[in-house]
């Protein structure tokens, strides 16, 4: 039996984790943290961990997780450049997983997004649409950035030199070949993603709603599962499902 460890057990993640562990015979749940409490003491009685918590002491979580030997999910967003560079770091010693979304609906969204990217010239306009709950603190949500990324990979280009966000005034022409973004929050929304492709007399439109976080609970969970079985590395929800080209 594999034994799971939640990082960020008192969030709205954490109960939905503790339910999908508890619908699979082959898991235990070996417990949670959350900020001042004893992480050593879970990382000895767990096998793999999940992390839904916040940024901050990512990084340090990693490295003991690195000394500990244990694999780790990390599906904490709002990630800056300095927390990638821990992951690769970790990724050295241990398997990590890291996404922006566990769902394995929203892994195979990114796919047609790379795909149609990679199909379509820069004159087909992308916008990802997102809207979440009136709590969430961060945008472009996650997954947006996720699907933003697929785009990006899809045209052989980065992200960071064609993003273009928060749009507000007399802002001129939309740059050829930009990836837009655009955050909506309110109510309780799980999560809705729109990936919209547009040129002249044409669109296509590719989106994804998450009706319940156990959608992502589940995911996180099967990700942690086949983690247990990787060498160390860094991997995403793409090579879980085998979509890597």
């Amino acid at each position: 039996m594999t034994s799971i460890g939640i990082i960020g057990s008192k969030g709205r993640m954490g109960h939905a984790l503790v339910n999908a562990i508890g619908e699979r015979d082959e898991l235990s749940h070996a417990g949670g943290v959350d900020q001042d409490d004893d992480f050593a003491a879970l990382l000895s009685n767990c096998d793999v961990l999940v992390d839904f918590s916040t940024p901050v002491g990512l990084a340090e979580r990693l490295d003991l997780c690195a000394k500990a030997g244990k694999p780790i999910v990390v599906g904490t967003t709002g990630l800056e450049p300095a927390h990638h560079l821990s992951i690769d770091a970790a990724g050295k010693s241990i398997p990590v997983l890291q996404t922006g979304n566990t769902s394995l609906g929203v892994t195979m969204l990114a796919a047609l997004v790379k795909e149609a990217a990679a199909r379509l010239g820069d004159d087909w306009d992308i916008e990802i649409v997102e809207m979440h709950h009136r709590h969430k603190v961060d945008a472009p949500s996650g997954t947006a950035l996720l699907l933003g990324e697929a785009a990006a990979k899809g045209r052989g280009i980065k992200l960071d030199d064609h993003s273009e966000r928060g749009r507000d005034g007399h802002t001129g022409a939309r740059a050829k070949g930009a990836i837009g973004f655009a955050s909506l929050r309110g109510g309780s929304v799980a999560g809705d993603h729109q990936v919209i492709l547009a040129t002249d007399e044409e669109r296509i439109e590719l989106i994804h709603r998450a009706e319940n976080r156990m959608i992502f609970a589940r995911g996180a969970v099967k990700a942690a599962l086949w983690l247990t079985q990787q060498k160390p590395g860094r991997y995403d929800m793409t090579d879980m499902l085998g979509l890597k080209s």
